[in-house]
């Protein structure tokens, strides 16, 4: 199928995409946007992958303040080289990334870094929940295990929705940064302070 500079054009400035990348993507989906984007996403998400491995030395240490100076948020985030660091997809990457430390206080930056003690507690927590509301016993781990999911979106930076975007998670957006700038980029740490705590 041919597809129009138009289209392309539409394409890549609702995805960022490269103009290559769009005219596949659009011959692909026989010239559908939608379906176009989502085509992106998927080939985005497998480009990531294959770069999941190679090293993170390079980057930027973003700040963010929140206005009145009672809140503010130090994150460490990492790419393969200093060209990259440099450009504003990953600096935009970075100070969207703080401001969602700032407005959701996760705990950590993945499930894996939730000790084990956590863990047991909320889920002795959610199994007591399951009883009081009198649930089948067969069910109650199952119900638990679902709260616990929940509990791991909620706490862990890179399983959370975005605040931007909520239909995406944070992981998704990274993915996607990863698949434009074609390194592999990863949050290091971060640290959020609040006045008084």
């Amino acid at each position: 199928m041919a597809v129009s500079a138009d289209i392309v054009k539409v394409l890549r400035e609702r995805t960022g995409a490269g103009i290559m990348d769009c005219k596949a993507a659009l011959a692909e989906t026989g010239g559908d946007i939608e379906k176009a984007i989502e085509w992106l996403r998927k080939k985005g998400a497998a480009t990531a992958a294959k770069k999941a491995g190679r090293r993170t030395n390079e980057g930027i240490i973003e700040a963010y303040i929140h206005p009145g100076s009672r809140l503010g948020v130090l994150l460490e985030l990492n790419c393969e080289t200093d060209f990259v660091a440099k450009t504003a997809d990953f600096k935009a990457l970075a100070k969207d990334l703080a401001m969602q430390v700032a407005a959701t206080t996760p705990r950590t930056l993945t499930r894996e870094e939730i000790d084990a003690a956590t863990v047991e507690r909320e889920m002795e927590i959610y199994r007591s929940q399951a009883r009081n509301e009198k649930k089948p016993e067969n069910v109650i781990d199952r119900i638990a295990q679902g709260k616990l999911e929940k509990f791991y979106q909620e706490n862990c930076l890179i399983e959370q929705s975005f605040i931007k975007d909520p239909n995406r998670t944070v992981k998704q957006l990274i993915t996607d940064v990863i698949a434009k700038l074609g390194e592999n980029i990863s949050i290091r740490r971060f640290v959020r302070f609040q006045l008084g705590e």
